[in-house]
């Protein structure tokens, strides 16, 4: 009977990652996917603040990706995690993964970091916005590069602003890539204009 059982086993669910640049709209992403009924792996231990007055859905441990620590990940099997772009290629290849990378306006990404320093007494101008756009951008492509490689993974890009401007058409693209039957009007509804603060024409 345990070697039927085993033989039938339920194959591993892929572990949903919520990825992107910092202030790219993945705490956003990640509130949605809750909405919509996926489980998210969070600690709660980055509390909501001023610069993420909805929470930041963080998990401690995966900030530990580079020196190994990926025990964790059978954890997020069927799960929504958030994971910034710089740690993707840590993801050890014997899982699956499902990944929503977001892209927003480099301008907005490079405005909202520069008034988080402010917040925190930091010296906003301390590096030139030219140069890390450069990098960023550069950044971007590699990882799109690795990601593309990769057999044990897919990925979606998401438009932040597209998003804000209207949600229901990403979220169109995003359930079918997810095969999740998930709410999509009170993903929707999560969507707070007030909250896009570094609004660019």
């Amino acid at each position: 009977m345990k070697l039927f059982s085993r033989f039938f086993r339920k194959a591993p669910q892929a572990v949903i990652v919520v990825s992107g640049l910092p202030r790219s709209g993945t705490s956003m992403m990640m509130k949605m996917l809750e909405a919509g009924g996926l489980e998210v792996l969070t600690d709660h231990i980055r509390q909501p603040n001023a610069d993420n007055p909805q929470g930041y859905y963080e998990f401690e441990r995966v900030k530990k990706l580079p020196e190994g620590d990926t025990l964790w990940i059978k954890e997020a099997e069927g799960k929504v995690v958030k994971i910034i772009s710089a740690l993707l290629m840590h993801l050890p290849p014997d899982h699956t993964y499902k990944i929503l990378f977001m892209r927003r306006s480099m301008d907005e990404i490079l405005a909202s970091q520069k008034q988080m320093l402010v917040r925190r007494g930091e010296d906003p101008d301390k590096s030139n916005d030219a140069d890390m756009a450069r990098l960023f951008e550069k950044h971007v492509r590699e990882v799109h590069t690795w990601l593309d490689k990769q057999p044990n993974l897919t990925y979606l890009d998401v438009d932040y602003n597209a998003m804000l401007a209207d949600p229901r058409p990403q979220l169109a693209r995003i359930l079918p890539f997810l095969g999740c039957n998930l709410d999509l009007e009170k993903m929707a509804a999560t969507v707070n204009p007030s909250l896009y603060r570094q609004r660019r024409s």
